[in-house]
Order: structure tokens, then sequence, then C-alpha cells
């Protein structure tokens, strides 16, 4: 049984010279317990994805048609009372910024107390025990001292800390982490995805991580969704899409990576930009960068179709 189920989903936003679908047709799912990776180039719809889950679309943006389904119930026709209920208790938020996630007026204990009594049966004391718990499991030190510190008292490694321990404090069953590492300096980043990893683990909450790292992905997540324009171009295991990717794209992005054991003066690069929402091409929208379209690129959209041990929106793999 899929925890979260995305079938179908469209999101457009209407605007004076007619509609701009952003979202085009996304299915997926994500199981208790896994962690499914989002990636792709900025504007390929990643944090978009995110957002619709989370009931946090920005308006005019609208979910134009599709399904959302947290444990089988449908979360994307819900009021914003309702929906408040559930993003904390059922689905927690992690995002690049930790600063926008924390009130600065308020000090982290109280804020993580307010969250754990808002969704938990429990009273102040023990919502701070909880409270005291979760930052230790976090890793931040002297726990018991820095509870009443506020946000700026913190660094930013350590504010991202705190941020996961408010996204864990209802002990959710899914956490959607949105660039949980881009602010922070790459030693940090590595312990941050550590802890993700761990503490989902041991509390069987399963993560849809939106990033556009590669590196984190293939570290961190168990299957990879690999967006381009609005859709998703593959889908698979993560070490079939990283090592064996079967759509271009995927090729193109996993080329780009530098590879420290071979010495080239150029690195790889995917030619020309992802297409403007008012300009998507006909057909594969990949396919005026594609080294190997052909005439039914141009013409016809493909759906995602299975190719090897992933699926590829890709007419090359159309037996």
């Amino acid at each position: 049984m899929s925890l979260l189920q995305v079938k179908n989903l469209v999101v457009e936003f209407p605007h004076r010279r007619g509609t701009l679908r952003a979202l085009d047709d996304i299915s997926f799912d994500i199981a208790p317990g896994e962690i499914l990776g989002v990636v792709g180039e900025s504007g390929a719809g990643k944090s978009l994805t995110g957002a619709s889950i989370i009931g946090l679309l920005e308006p005019p943006g609208r979910i134009a048609s599709g399904q959302i389904l947290l444990q089988g119930e449908r979360i994307d026709h819900l009021s914003h009372d309702k929906m408040r209920h559930i993003r904390g208790r059922k689905i927690g938020a992690i995002f690049q910024d930790p600063l926008t996630s924390l009130n600065p007026l308020y000090t982290v204990g109280r804020q993580l107390v307010e969250t754990i009594r808002a969704h938990l049966p429990v009273d102040a004391a023990e919502a701070r025990r909880q409270a005291i718990s979760l930052l230790e499991d976090t890793g931040i030190p002297a726990a018991a001292e820095r509870i009443d510190h506020y946000p700026h008292q913190f660094s930013g490694g350590m504010r991202q800390r705190v941020v996961i321990a408010l996204a864990l404090a209802a002990q959710p069953q899914l956490i959607v982490a949105d660039e949980p590492t881009t602010a922070l300096d790459v030693s940090i980043q590595a312990q941050i995805i550590q802890l993700l990893k761990r503490l989902c683990r041991e509390r069987g909450a399963a993560v849809m991580l939106i990033t556009h790292d590669m590196g984190v992905i293939a570290e961190t997540c168990d299957r990879v969704a690999v967006m381009y324009a609005g859709r998703i171009a593959e889908i698979g295991p993560v070490h079939e899409v990283i090592n064996r990717p079967a759509h271009p794209y995927t090729q193109g992005l996993m080329a780009a990576i530098p590879d420290i054991t071979e010495d080239r003066e150029h690195l790889h690069q995917i030619d020309g930009a992802m297409p403007r929402l008012n300009a998507i091409p006909p057909g594969c929208a990949y396919n005026p960068r594609c080294p190997r379209a052909f005439d039914r690129c141009t013409a016809q959209r493909p759906d995602l179709m299975n190719a090897g041990a992933t699926r590829a929106a890709c007419w090359l793999h159309d037996a």
C-alpha cells in the first residue's frame, strides 16, 4: 500500500493571455519508509509538486485536475483549515531557508512545544520533554539549555536541525523536504542528509526529497524521479537511473557531473535551455535539445513507458 499517491496531477496558472500549465499529468507514489528524490533544473516543477502535496500552492496557481491521496484518502480538495491540520500532523515540511520556517520572535522551544501540543494530546511539561528529546535527536548540543534560545542564536546548520525537529514534532508519516541543504556548507550538507535519513528510518517516515543535486540523490534516495518542463521524464531505482539512465535528458544530466578519475578540459553540457511555460514545444518537450530526437518526438508526446529497470517518457523505448 502506497503512503502517498499522486495521480495525473495538473497545476495551472491563469493569466490575462490564457492559462499556463506548470505541472502536466504528474503521477508517482511513495511507499512507507521510502525516500523518493525529485530532481531537475530550475523551473522543472519540483518545488511546485511539493507545494501541491502540502497544500501551499501560491495563488493564482491551482490544481486543475488529478488527485493527491495520503493513506488512500484524497487531500487535494480539502479546505484550508483541514489541510492545516494534516500539514504538521501527517505531513511535515522542511524548506530551503530555515529562517523562513522559524519565527524570530519566539524561542525554538516555544515553537516546538506549540507544534507538539497542537497535534498531540500532551500537556506542556510532556511537550517540553519531547521537544528537548527532538533537539537531542537532531544533534543540538546541550539541548536542555538551548531550547530557550532564539533562532538568531543558532548557526545555519543548527537552525536547519531545529527545522527538521519541527517537521518531525507531530510524528508525521511523510516529510516533504524542498532543497533542505542548499543554503549550507558542503560538510554541513552531508551531516543534515545523514540526519534526515537516520531519523526517518528510525521513525518509519517516508520522504520526498526535492533537490537539483544528483550527489545528494545518490547518497540518500531509494528511487528518483527526474523532472523536465512540468513532467516526469524518468523514474526508477536510484542506482539504475544513475548508472543506466534511459532518457536522453537523464543521460545528459549524468554526463554533466564531473568525474574525478577522468582528466578532461571541458565539462559536458546540455545545449539550450528549458522552455518557458508559454513556449513548450509540441511532442516531447525535450526534443529541441535532444541529440537523439526523430520525427515522432516533435509530433507526439510520450508517456512514461518501461525502459529496462526504470520508466522513461521517451519514444526510444516504444517496443
